[in-house]
């Protein structure tokens, strides 16, 4: 008689900012693969529609929502929909983020605009704040809850440009060491995923393969890295068996950064 796969997120009820596409796409698919009811927060409602559509047709349970993570009533009514919708809140992943739309030639500090300095902050940074304040207090009724916020390998080894974007994710890790301390005794674990340069399927036209290709040379493990890669964290930082572990900053990036 075959046993009966335990699935780690069964029950769970889990967020994902930015899960219509890419990475944020292969987390919404692999908590749900361990059974979590899935809420995929996206600017791109019809892309986050097919995500959720992918979920059910496989037997989970998912719904799409309009949010922009930059905007507190948009990211109060995401955490409000999904209770009424599920019953609470139990995992966040504020995963939404700009990048593509950042130059890949490395614009330095002199070409960066202050405009678009203060719109990537209001997404990177900004974002993950006002996602967590939002979910919070679900979170706190049930005493227990995690939050993983998506920073950047780009922190600890990208060679100059983009400052913009290296601040807001170095941002990120120090929102997630705050916030660990504060929420720690509602329960409450607080991490940080930091992917290394990754290959997506839905890169824009314009954006440069080559690069992440050459990412290989500098990593211990000489492969190209996929969402799939970083799934597996993610779901552990999303289950009980990281139950005892917040504040902490995980680098998923076949080696590239050491420290």
């Amino acid at each position: 008689m075959q046993q009966q796969q335990i699935k780690r997120l069964e029950g769970k009820v889990a967020i994902v900012t930015g899960g219509a596409h890419g990475i944020g796409k292969a987390y919404c698919i692999g908590l749900a693969r361990e059974g979590a009811k899935v809420v995929i927060a996206d600017l791109d409602l019809a892309a986050a529609e097919d995500v959720a559509k992918i979920i059910e047709d496989t037997g989970g349970d998912a719904i799409a929502l309009r949010v922009d993570v930059s905007d507190a009533t948009s990211t109060l009514m995401m955490a409000r929909v999904t209770a009424e919708k599920f019953g609470t809140v139990d995992i966040l992943i504020n995963n939404a983020a700009i990048f593509e739309t950042v130059p890949m030639s490395r614009l330095g500090l002199m070409e960066v605009e202050e405009e678009e300095w203060d719109r990537l902050m209001a997404v990177n940074l900004k974002g993950p704040w006002l996602c967590t304040r939002a979910v919070v207090p679900y979170m706190k009724e049930h005493k227990s809850g995690k939050v993983i916020n998506i920073s950047s390998g780009t922190v600890f080894g990208s060679g100059g440009g983009r400052p913009h974007y290296v601040a807001s994710k170095a941002g990120v890790i120090g929102l997630t060491r705050n916030l660990a301390r504060e929420l720690g005794e509602y329960g409450i674990n607080v991490n940080t995923l930091s992917p290394g340069s990754t290959l997506t399927e839905d890169l824009p036209p314009g954006a440069d393969f080559e690069l992440r290709k050459r990412a290989v040379s500098g990593r211990a493990l000489k492969q190209v890295e996929t969402p799939e890669h970083l799934v597996g964290t993610a779901v552990f930082l999303s289950s009980n068996e990281s139950d005892f572990i917040t504040g902490q900053f995980i680098n998923v990036d076949g080696g590239s950064a050491m420290y």
